[in-house]
C-alpha cells in the first residue's frame, strides 16, 4: 500500500469536518452560544444582547431555527437555546427539545429585551452573546467557526479565554490538502479508521434528502426538478441534494452531516455521489471511496475562501460531488482536475446572500455545473489557462478561486449585508 504522506492528517480533517449538526449551522451555532451562556448563568435571564459579524446576521435572518414551531432569526436562536438547548451536545445543542420547552421559547422571547447589534469586528464569523439577570450577567464568545468558543466571562471574572487565531482555529491545517493526494489516499486508505464517519454521513444525508422528497419544504426544488423533464440519474442527484437543503432551509427537524462548516455543503458533497453509486451498483466500499474524495476536494476548495463569504460555498461542494461521481466511473487525476478546472470555470460567481429556501436552487445548478465539468472532459472537452480565472494546473486554478472569494468578494459580501440589514 502506498502510504500518502498527510495519511493521519486527511483522517484528522474528515473526522473533524464530518460532523452532525442539526439546522442551519450559523443558527445552532448562536443557539450553542446561548445554552452556554445560560449554563454559566446558572439562571432564566431577563435581558439578552446579541452581537454577531456581518455574516452571521446575512446566515440566520431568513432560516427557520429547528425545534422553534416555525421561528426565524437571531432572537429565535438565542431563545431557545438558552430555554432548552444542551450545550454539552456543541451543534446538535437542539436535539431533545421538548412542545413545552418550545412554548416556553415564545413566552420568554415575548417577555424578555433580546438587542441584536451588529458587531465592529474584524472576524467575518463571530458571536458575542451576553445574559443579564438582576446583578448578574454572563458571556460567552464564538469566533472563527461554529464550536470555537474564545472567551467566557460571569461578572467581572473571566473564566476562559484564549487568543483568536487565523481562520480554522483548533482544527489540522488544510493547506496539506492537494487534488493529486487526495485521490492517492482515497484508492490507499485503509477505510476502517473512516467507516463510522462516512457510513453516519450516507445515513443521515439521505434521510434529510428523502424527507425533503416527501414534505412541503420551502420552494420545493426537489421535487419541482422530478416532476418536469427526464428523471434520469443526473436529474435524480440533483433533486435528492436540492431536497435535502428544502427540508433543511425550512426547519425540518432532522440533522445532517456538515462538511466545511456548513450543512448544505455536506448534502451536496454527499447525496449526489450516493445517489450515482446506488443507482449504478456500486459496492458499500467503492462509494465510501469516493465519499472520501468528494469531501476533500470540497474541503480542499473551501480552505482558501473561508468559512464565510460572498461566495456561494455549495459551488464548491458541487465540484466536489462530480470529483466523487468521477472517481467511480474510474476517472483518477486527470479526469478530475479537469472536472474541478472545467466545473470551477461555470459557477464561480454565485453570491451567498445567505441561507433560506433559495439555498436549494444553487445546489442544483452547482451540482449540474460539477456534472457538466466531467462530461465536458469525457467529450475531449476542456477550459484553458488564460480564460478568466482558470490557470495552468488545477491547483493554481484553485488559487485563484479563493483569492477571489477572499479577497476581491469582501466589498461584495459588504454590499449584500448593508442591504439586507436595510430591507
Amino acid at each position: 500500500m502506498n502510504t500518502p504522506a498527510h495519511y493521519s492528517q486527511y483522517i484528522d480533517i474528515l473526522k473533524e469536518e464530518l460532523i452532525p449538526a442539526m439546522g442551519c449551522t450559523e443558527p445552532i451555532a448562536i443557539a450553542y452560544a446561548g445554552a452556554k451562556a445560560r449554563e454559566v448563568l446558572g439562571c432564566t435571564p431577563d435581558k439578552v444582547i446579541i452581537e454577531v459579524s456581518g455574516n452571521i446576521l446575512k446566515n440566520v435572518k431568513s432560516v427557520v431555527v429547528p425545534h422553534t414551531g416555525g421561528l426565524r432569526g437571531i432572537p429565535a436562536a438565542a431563545a431557545i437555546g438558552i430555554i432548552a438547548g444542551d450545550a454539552e451536545k456543541e451543534l446538535e445543542v437542539l436535539s431533545d427539545i421538548s412542545e413545552e420547552q418550545i412554548k416556553d421559547t415564545k413566552v420568554f422571547l415575548e417577555k424578555t429585551s433580546v438587542e441584536v447589534h451588529y458587531a465592529d469586528t474584524p472576524h467575518i464569523f463571530d458571536i458575542m452573546i451576553t445574559l443579564c439577570c438582576g446583578e448578574d450577567s454572563s458571556f460567552v464568545r464564538l469566533c472563527e467557526h461554529h464550536t470555537n468558543i474564545v472567551c467566557i466571562r460571569r461578572n467581572a471574572d473571566t473564566l476562559f479565554e484564549k487568543e483568536i487565531t487565523p481562520q480554522e482555529n483548533g482544527l489540522t491545517d488544510h493547506q496539506v490538502l492537494n487534488i493529486e493526494e487526495i485521490i492517492k489516499f482515497a484508492e490507499d486508505t485503509d477505510l476502517e479508521p473512516l467507516r463510522a464517519t462516512l457510513t453516519r454521513q450516507i445515513e443521515y444525508n439521505m434521510a434529510i434528502a428523502r424527507e425533503g422528497m416527501r414534505g412541503n419544504y420551502g420552494a420545493n426544488i426537489g421535487s419541482t426538478i422530478l416532476s418536469h423533464g427526464n428523471r434520469d440519474i443526473y436529474q435524480q442527484m440533483r433533486a435528492y441534494a436540492a431536497a435535502g437543503s428544502d427540508a433543511r432551509m425550512n426547519g425540518c427537524e432532522m440533522p445532517v452531516i456538515i462538511c466545511s462548516g456548513s450543512g448544505n455543503q455536506g448534502i451536496t458533497a454527499s447525496v449526489p455521489v450516493i445517489v450515482y453509486a446506488r443507482e449504478q451498483g456500486f459496492s458499500e466500499d467503492e462509494l465510501l471511496r469516493a465519499l472520501i474524495v468528494s469531501n476533500l476536494v470540497t474541503i480542499h476548495l473551501k480552505a482558501g475562501i473561508g468559512r464565510l463569504s460572498a461566495y456561494c460555498g455549495v459551488v464548491s461542494a458541487g465540484v466536489g460531488s462530480a470529483a466523487g461521481v468521477a472517481f467511480l466511473k474510474g476517472g483518477r487525476y486527470d479526469t478530475i482536475a479537469h472536472t474541478v478546472v472545467n466545473a470551477l470555470a461555470m459557477d464561480s460567481g454565485i453570491i451567498c446572500d445567505g441561507a433560506k429556501a433559495s439555498c436549494a436552487a444553487k445546489i442544483a445548478s452547482a451540482v449540474g455545473s460539477g456534472l457538466l465539468g466531467l462530461f465536458m472532459f469525457e467529450n475531449g472537452n476542456q477550459f484553458y489557462s488564460g480564460e478568466g480565472l482558470v490557470a495552468k494546473g488545477v491547483e493554481n486554478t484553485i488559487r485563484n478561486i479563493g483569492s477571489l472569494a477572499r479577497n476581491g468578494m469582501a466589498a461584495t459580501d459588504k454590499e449584500i449585508i448593508r442591504i439586507m440589514l436595510e430591507s
